[in-house]
């Protein structure tokens, strides 16, 4: 009875061990959770095929001065009120998470 009970213990620990493992394996990669608010118009990872810029291919530079020019641009289009919503570590993380998607 006693060696049951250790073995079903075991188990029950052991799984909890692979549940925390694959939780841990299923965190999005920085920048990856705000970059779902683009994928609408510039596709999935960046690559637009609606005839919106393409964000693939371009460095994390790039991508961070265009966004922060949207930003004190003054203007009131889309992007630029999306800029708005965005802290400068959050346009950060989105330029080097759509800088580090594969080129097609």
């Amino acid at each position: 009875m006693k060696n049951r009970l250790r073995a079903a213990l075991g188990a029950i620990v052991f799984a909890g061990h692979l549940g925390a493992g694959a939780q841990a394996q299923t965190t999005p990669p920085a920048g990856r959770l705000l970059a779902s608010n683009c994928f609408q118009c510039h596709g999935t990872n960046g690559y637009s095929s609606a005839g919106f810029d393409k964000l693939v291919g371009m460095t994390a530079d790039e991508l961070l001065h265009k966004i922060k020019e949207m930003q004190s641009s003054g203007e009131r289009g889309i992007m630029n009120v999306h800029a708005l919503g965005y802290s400068d570590a959050q346009i950060r993380s989105l330029a080097a998470f759509f800088a580090s998607q594969p080129k097609p």
